[in-house]
């Protein structure tokens, strides 16, 4: 340990997704809340990949690193490289916290679940020499979630990510955040007064709310936005459909400032909805939602997902012809991933239905399990065709022209996120 104020180093590897191809990258939000519960005798430093490549020179004594399933490879050589020169390293994160036996291979220590209910007594045990293979901490309590510590992250970045409120009560068979020990079904809500004072700190003027939905707990959710509205800042967030039948929700928030809601349409299958916890009639109120949010000036930020056992050959033609229909602003093309840790991987790999065990696939863009009614192939191409039809230039330029009757910079933000997600599909994952 060195001398003076003992060093950690918290990195985020590279995962190689579509933030590391926007130019409004944002700062990375678990390891900002690390460092706020790490005790000031400790000096800080997080290195995200996104950004910069992490260099096994630092002067460091712990390292402590945070993953996805997606670049848990990258994640894993990086802790070999530090181990390799002496230096401890804790991993933790979503796919760690799925897997820790695996992680641990990898690591001194690993921790399972919310890292800020027991880091404290990590460094305790790490300051004696004397590190537990694995850590786990309960749930912490929305008003315990801390403040970001924003200066120990040095990157300037256009947009600043924000937390209301942890977990989401849902637990959909697919979601690697209702079924994790990190967020959970037990929703928590931060108070809002904490979330002000937090975001008055925040020089950026882009803000997006990364909770599962800002619309699980609606009157929690418009006491935030009548706080928010006299910041003249920007912000985003993930809803429900049926948060756009709420009149009072939609005019707070746009009062606010929100520019764009994010809705997981997921699919156009009822079977596949009913499945999902979703009401089957929700199909048929899309269109109407998305019309009730455009009437207040904020864009819809679609997302699907293709893959699912209802979905048959004919899905991918359907999905386009009813994107279209329902004038969402932009989409999130994605294929069904079973994550690691969620009912969804347990039940296909019960049924001998995984493919690949290469984490560095489980991208959402690539096919990593056998579909009941087409072939992987079969299920890419698709997912290909919707992508390349939602997104070509004719249609971009048509949705941005439409989109301009909301106002300017929710016409150029979702008209910038169809970009972004047409070099990604181009860039990484060569659809295009």
């Amino acid at each position: 340990m060195t001398n003076n104020r003992p060093k950690i180093l918290l990195i985020r590897p590279d995962n190689f997704s579509i933030q590391g191809l926007l130019a409004f990258n944002w700062p990375p939000l678990t390891l900002l809340q690390i460092a706020a519960v790490t005790p000031e005798k400790y000096s800080v430093k997080i290195v995200d990949e996104s950004f910069e490549k992490v260099s096994f020179n630092e002067d460091v004594d712990l390292v402590g690193i945070s993953f996805r399933t997606l670049n848990a490879p990258r994640g894993y050589w990086i802790a070999d490289e530090f181990r390799k020169r002496g230096i401890p390293v804790v991993i933790g994160g979503w796919h760690a916290s799925a897997l820790p036996h695996e992680a641990k291979e990898h690591a001194d220590a690993v921790f399972i679940g919310e890292a800020e209910g027991g880091w404290r007594q990590l460094l305790k045990d790490f300051e004696k020499g004397s590190l537990k293979p694995f850590y786990r901490s309960d749930f912490i309590e929305g008003e315990l979630i801390p403040e970001p510590r924003i200066e120990a992250f040095q990157r300037k970045t256009l947009v600043y990510t924000a937390q209301a409120s942890r977990g989401c009560p849902y637990g959909c068979e697919f979601c690697s955040i209702s079924n994790s020990p990190l967020g959970g079904k037990k929703y928590r809500i931060r108070p809002v007064d904490n979330v002000v004072k937090e975001l008055e700190k925040v020089k950026q003027r882009i803000i997006i709310f990364v909770d599962p939905s800002l619309s699980i707990n609606i009157s929690h959710s418009k006491k935030l936005f009548k706080k928010l509205a006299d910041m003249n800042k920007k912000f985003a967030c993930f809803i429900n459909v049926k948060a756009a039948f709420d009149d009072e929700f939609l005019r707070l928030a746009s009062d606010a400032g929100f520019f764009a809601f994010s809705i997981g349409f997921e699919t156009f299958s009822e079977g596949s909805m009913e499945k999902m916890k979703k009401l089957p009639s929700a199909v048929r109120d899309y269109k109407d939602a998305v019309r009730r949010i455009h009437d207040y000036g904020i864009a819809v930020l679609g997302s699907f997902v293709f893959g699912f056992d209802d979905d048959k050959k004919d899905i991918f033609k359907r999905s386009i012809d009813l994107m279209k229909y329902i004038d969402i602003d932009s989409a999130g093309v994605n294929i069904l991933t079973p994550f690691p840790g969620t009912p969804l991987f347990t039940r296909l790999e019960k049924e001998n239905r995984i493919i690949t065990k290469d984490w560095s696939r489980y991208n959402m863009k690539d096919v990593v399990f056998i579909p009941k009614h087409m072939t992987p192939e079969e299920l890419k191409e698709g997912a290909t065709y919707v992508a390349k039809e939602f997104f070509s230039w004719k249609s971009i330029i048509n949705r941005f022209m439409l989109s301009l009757r909301y106002g300017t910079f929710t016409s150029l933000s979702s008209t910038y996120w169809s970009l972004a997600q047409k070099t990604a599909f181009k860039k990484i994952w060569k659809w295009f």
